[in-house]
């Protein structure tokens, strides 16, 4: 089992992704993709077992991406750099989804995600 990528490796490897996504994605994501420490529980787990890897947010100071490297580590521990490379674009590219609709007006994935947690709750 190799050691979990550091904080600054998970940075460099987010850094790497974005150069693949096209540019337009990023229209109107002021404050871009932030990297945070922290695991984050989303606040209807009902036993700290469903586990936030990143966030799509929009405030009167902008929008952005927030992905939890603490909530990376946890889940993803033991997988390879390729595996975690992997798991990272699939979840920056999710929510770059939401970060799309929301400008578009749509609100397809986050109905998705809703669904999701209706039956995480049942």
């Amino acid at each position: 089992m190799s050691d979990f990528p550091s904080i600054n490796e998970i940075q460099d490897i987010l850094e790497e992704i974005s150069k693949e996504i096209p540019e337009e994605f990023f229209k109107k994501l002021n404050e871009g993709i932030v990297l945070l420490p922290q695991i984050k529980v989303h606040p209807e787990s009902e036993a700290d077992d469903l586990i936030v890897l990143g966030e799509y947010s929009r405030s009167v100071t902008g929008r952005n991406i927030k992905i939890y490297y603490g909530s990376f580590k946890k889940i993803y521990n033991g997988l390879s750099k390729d595996q975690i490379y992997e798991k990272l674009k699939d979840t920056l590219l999710h929510e770059f989804t939401h970060h799309l609709e929301s400008l578009a007006g749509e609100r397809g994935l986050e109905i998705k995600d809703e669904i999701k947690l209706r039956r995480y709750k049942n």
